[in-house]
């Protein structure tokens, strides 16, 4: 397999991160402490390379009919600078992938324009099928992942850290930018200021920033974020935290939680589908079908959160049971740095669904009681 690497490897070299393949990336696992780096996002802020990601831009008259084709939300619905999660499904209701997608101003009249980030493995795949679906669409559909770094900054820190970087005519920009939205900023980044697209979005759980910046930039901003943040507690964080991070927020992983055996109502996404929209989309009628029956609800499996009674920690693919009988399996499972006891989610039968049922999971041989909990495990505190 091809290894690739972010515009950032010598940044993480210097910082002695640990490297690990993440759907063909070679990515920062740890630098120091995975522990350490998860505490700081939960408490001060933390630094994330997730140039892994994929950027697609959808432009043209038809980029608002075509996404609502192209995937399970009513993407014609949001606001200009604003984001939505979504699903692009296959045609039996399988999650190809999720991802966000963010309306952003109209480069001329009559024209639209969106930026898909679909999740690292399934960069190109996203992009690939997003170009087979706008064929009857007045669109353009452009992959700029090989070209584009993405950087966030997480952590109740994070915009007191970005702030240091902007000109202060813009503060306001960022300081009432809402959750889920995105904006053009000027940040300041080897003594200029460049604009640079700016979302309050994260995979953490707390608020945070994500930047988008043209590979070539990325290094200068990567330390000017580090410099901005050495008094208020900014380490660079690997993928270990970033999964321990998501995994307490209640927040799938594709791979994990979600694939193409998985539909949104068992993975308890119904509400991203938007079977009420008036176009057709790729896998609607299965996707009403499925619902329809009940999948996720009254029949099937369906995703549900977990905590340990013990301390000892259930992992992907364990067996989950009930007096003996599997009746599911762990998708992530760890220790809660956080919360300070395992927590983990799985998929079980319905059946053995209902918040407070007592359940086993199977650790290499010996069962360990855990009971079914709401999701997320953990909420930041507002």
């Amino acid at each position: 397999m091809t290894e690739n690497y972010t515009a950032l490897l010598e940044q993480h070299k210097k910082a002695g991160a640990s490297f690990t393949d993440f759907g063909g990336w070679q990515m920062p696992l740890k630098y120091e402490s995975e522990l350490a780096e998860h505490h700081a996002v939960r408490n001060t802020a933390g630094l994330f390379d997730l140039s892994h990601m994929g950027e697609v831009w959808v432009t043209g008259p038809d980029a608002a009919a075509f996404l609502d084709y192209a995937l399970a939300g009513k993407l014609s619905a949001v606001a200009v600078g604003k984001a939505k999660y979504s699903l692009i499904c296959n045609a039996d209701g399988g999650i190809i992938d999720d991802l966000i997608t963010y309306r952003r101003p109209s480069p001329e009249e009559g024209v639209d324009r969106y930026l898909v980030v679909p999740n690292a493995g399934n960069a190109a795949v996203v992009a690939k099928e997003l170009l087979k679906r706008s064929a009857a669409f007045d669109v353009t559909v452009e992959d700029a992942s090989a070209e584009t770094s993405l950087i966030a900054v997480q952590g109740p820190n994070s915009e007191a850290i970005l702030l240091a970087l902007v000109p202060a005519e813009q503060h306001a920009l960022l300081t009432e930018l809402k959750y889920y939205a995105a904006v053009e900023v000027g940040i300041a980044v080897n003594g200029t200021v460049q604009d640079l697209l700016v979302a309050r979005t994260g995979y953490t759980g707390e608020d945070g920033f994500e930047i988008y910046v043209p590979n070539l930039d990325a290094p200068a901003l990567w330390e000017a974020l580090l410099q901005a943040g050495e008094g208020s507690g900014l380490v660079p964080a690997g993928l270990a935290a970033r999964d321990s991070l998501r995994l307490e927020a209640g927040m799938p992983l594709y791979g994990n939680e979600l694939s193409r055996h998985v539909n949104a109502f068992a993975a308890g996404l119904g509400p991203v589908v938007s079977l009420a929209k008036e176009s057709d989309f790729v896998g609607k009628d299965a996707l009403a079908a499925i619902k329809a029956a009940g999948v996720g609800s009254t029949i099937g499996q369906k995703l549900v959160g977990l905590k340990g009674a013990g301390r000892r920690a259930a992992r992907a693919h364990y067996p989950v049971l009930k007096d003996g009988n599997l009746v599911g399996e762990v998708t992530s499972g760890q220790p809660s740095p956080t919360l300070g006891y395992p927590v983990a989610m799985a998929y079980v039968d319905v059946d053995f669904a209902e918040i407070g049922t007592v359940l086993e999971v199977d650790l290499r041989g010996k069962p360990e009681r855990f009971e079914v909990v709401p999701l997320p495990f953990y909420k930041r505190q507002k």
